[in-house]
């Protein structure tokens, strides 16, 4: 059973989610609020398998509590936001976020999304997560961070990174690189544990922020 908590400051979209949750088999949603401070205390008491975050409410932020939910490890969040191109999105994503999902997303996606982030995958495509990483970490959109961390990969792991980074997945990377998808499994994997790194979503925002892949590259 996927333990949820729902967080959201309109009671009409935390209604609307429990229906959708709630006709599910293997899901249950244990409990509710209304902004992020509130999330925080309840993930800590319940320590859900996922939170359902929105990024946009008073009292506390999703960003701040998705980064608090996160550090403490007790439970996976999945943001919610209202536009695409979404600086708290953004900043949910480098929080520890294991991605975001627009709330207009049909039910069935919300769904396959929840069980994909309780089993321990990012939801979000990368190159979704690109063109939010062109428009905020473009010229003017932050300080890079330092690029030594990726002195720990190989030139190969590089070069599989540079590719997650570009959207592609395994088996678009097994093609470009002429290796097999199990290899290719096992160099993301390697790439995810030295880095530290949750998911490919968070591969991104690195590769992004070190200056290993830049806004606008092909």
């Amino acid at each position: 059973m996927i333990r949820v908590v729902l967080v959201d400051d309109q009671e009409l979209m935390r209604v609307g989610f429990r229906m959708v949750l709630g006709a599910q088999e293997d899901m249950e949603v244990v409990g509710e609020a209304g902004d992020g401070k509130a999330a925080i205390e309840l993930a800590e008491k319940l320590r859900p398998d996922v939170v359902l975050m929105d990024v946009r409410m008073p009292v506390m932020d999703g960003v701040e509590a998705t980064r608090v939910i996160t550090e403490a490890g007790t439970s996976k969040v999945l943001v919610m936001t209202t536009f695409d191109l979404d600086e708290y999105a953004l900043s949910a994503l480098r929080c520890g976020a294991s991605g975001f999902l627009l709330k207009d997303t049909p039910p069935s996606h919300l769904v396959s999304a929840l069980r994909s982030v309780a089993s321990g995958d990012a939801v979000v495509s990368p190159s979704v997560t690109r063109r939010l990483l062109d428009r905020f970490l473009g010229p003017g959109g932050g300080e890079p961070r330092d690029a030594t961390v990726l002195e720990a990969l190989t030139e190969r792991e590089r070069e599989v990174l540079v590719l997650i980074a570009h959207g592609l997945s395994n088996t678009e990377i097994a093609r470009k690189l002429f290796l097999s998808e199990a290899t290719v499994k096992t160099h993301v994997g390697r790439v995810l544990a030295k880095l530290e790194l949750r998911d490919r979503v968070q591969a991104v925002v690195l590769a992004y922020e070190t200056g290993l892949v830049r806004p606008g590259d092909a």
